[in-house]
């Protein structure tokens, strides 16, 4: 007689954990990244302004002239630059997105097989594929969004706005470009305290940046503060070299 051996349940069998996956960086920095890399331009470029002017032996109202012309003129030259690169990628991209918005139109067949097609190349069987796309395409304004991220790697509905654009580069660079005016319009009659307060902010603005790199806070403080003071540098040197031939 044959001994009949239990199969175990497969069902009564623990499960295998599969591990959470941890939290990813945000690649794109949302809206840290700008905000503070314009915080950073203005701070780094009327500081250098300023200390080119400081180089020149100038007097104290035209250190602090100078800086809120460079605030004025550098937070300006942003915003419009800003809303014209912007307005320009998005009148683009809607471009693009009504040319595909006819071509659905025209010749939704050929539009269907071509979205069946991608899902093919990433590995989908073709039966599958065209089935999914069909199901996809029922909706023709979810039909219109597929086709936009899929083909031209946008999404209609997130497009980047050229007035928030210009406003945020706007402030973010006068915040930046104030500090080293600062310790002037609060009555410092030398570069000093300037100095410190800029570089103060250049390796805290850098530290910031960190958080959207993979680099340690004190290693993107520290690169920040170089670079920005190398800058100014630059300019006292240059201030100091021609600023008694110009006046």
């Amino acid at each position: 007689m044959t001994a009949t051996i239990a199969q175990p349940n497969l069902d009564d069998q623990p499960k295998p954990r599969i591990p959470a996956e941890g939290h990813h960086r945000d690649v794109n920095g949302g809206w840290l990244r700008p905000a503070v890399f314009g915080a950073m331009d203005g701070l780094v470029s009327n500081f250098a302004l300023m200390t080119g002017v400081v180089g020149g032996a100038v007097g104290s109202s035209t250190v602090v002239l100078t800086g809120l012309a460079g605030l004025a003129a550098g937070a300006c030259s942003m915003a419009a630059g800003e809303y014209t690169s912007v307005a320009s990628q998005r009148e683009l991209v809607e471009a693009e997105i009504e040319a595909e918005r006819l071509e659905l139109s025209r010749n939704p067949h050929g539009e269907l097989a071509e979205l069946a097609q991608l899902y093919i190349a990433r590995g989908v069987e073709p039966e599958l594929a065209h089935e999914v796309a069909r199901q996809l395409s029922a909706d023709p304004d979810q039909t219109l969004e597929i086709h936009a991220r899929e083909e031209l790697g946008i999404d209609p509905n997130d497009l980047p706005s050229p007035l928030v654009a210009a406003a945020s580069s706007f402030l973010c660079f006068a915040v930046g470009a104030l500090v080293p005016l600062l310790p002037y319009l609060l009555g410092a009659a030398s570069l000093l305290p300037a100095l410190v307060l800029s570089l103060i902010g250049l390796f805290v603005c850098g530290a910031v940046v960190a958080r959207v790199t993979a680099r340690s806070w004190w290693f993107s403080g520290l690169r920040q503060l170089v670079l920005g003071s190398a800058a100014a540098g630059v300019t006292y040197l240059l201030g100091a070299l021609i600023g008694g031939h110009v006046g």
